[in-house]
């Protein structure tokens, strides 16, 4: 998408920012996040944008890592957000800086990220999100329909990347997911060996 539109990743930066100064609630992933763990926990965004939920976890305390592929939007973070470490990385491979986190209490993966990446990026994807995981921590996923990632293929991939479904949702406010759902939260676990 960078390479067929140079001038996305401003736009979206933009986008973003607009809505904000327009009042619009932008961290209702974060706040579940925040909510699930406790005060000081290593939290891991994976394909955090321009950082705001990654921003809004550090204000609260905790220790926050933002990944994304994109550099424009990692410059955006820091600029906007700073405090948390951020890494320009693909999801699939990405190095931690050494001073940060090696295992984390809960990863965010919000914004239809894993309805953007490649499907053959998408098990590669959510085992190195698996790995990364505490014995304790959760992976908590997000993004909806008609993106070409049906949320069966997308439970079905979790599984078989070491992760266990604890609970599916079709928003980010916790209502019940239905075969209807035309969003997915899944909320998972490391998968006992």
């Amino acid at each position: 998408m960078i390479e067929r539109d140079p001038g996305h990743s401003a736009r979206y930066v933009q986008r973003f920012k607009t809505m904000a100064d327009q009042g619009a609630d932008l961290v209702g992933e974060a706040r579940l996040i925040d909510a699930m763990v406790p005060r000081g926990s290593a939290i891991l965004d994976a394909g955090c944008g321009p950082g705001r939920h990654c921003g809004y976890l550090h204000r609260a305390g905790h220790r926050v890592v933002g990944v994304d592929l994109d550099p424009v939007l990692i410059a955006a973070a820091e600029a906007d957000d700073p405090g948390p470490t951020y890494v320009v990385g693909d999801l699939a491979r990405f190095t931690l800086p050494d001073a940060a986190p090696t295992a984390y209490d809960a990863i965010l993966c919000a914004g239809n990220v894993l309805g953007f990446v490649h499907p053959d990026t998408r098990r590669p994807i959510l085992a190195n999100l698996a790995a990364l995981l505490a014995p304790t921590g959760r992976l908590v996923a997000g993004f909806g329909a008609g993106r070409g990632y049906a949320f069966d293929d997308f439970f079905a991939d979790a599984a078989a990347s070491g992760l266990a479904l604890d609970e599916a949702f079709s928003t980010w406010d916790l209502r019940p997911f239905t075969p209807a759902s035309d969003f997915v939260v899944g909320i998972f676990s490391r998968a006992s060996d």
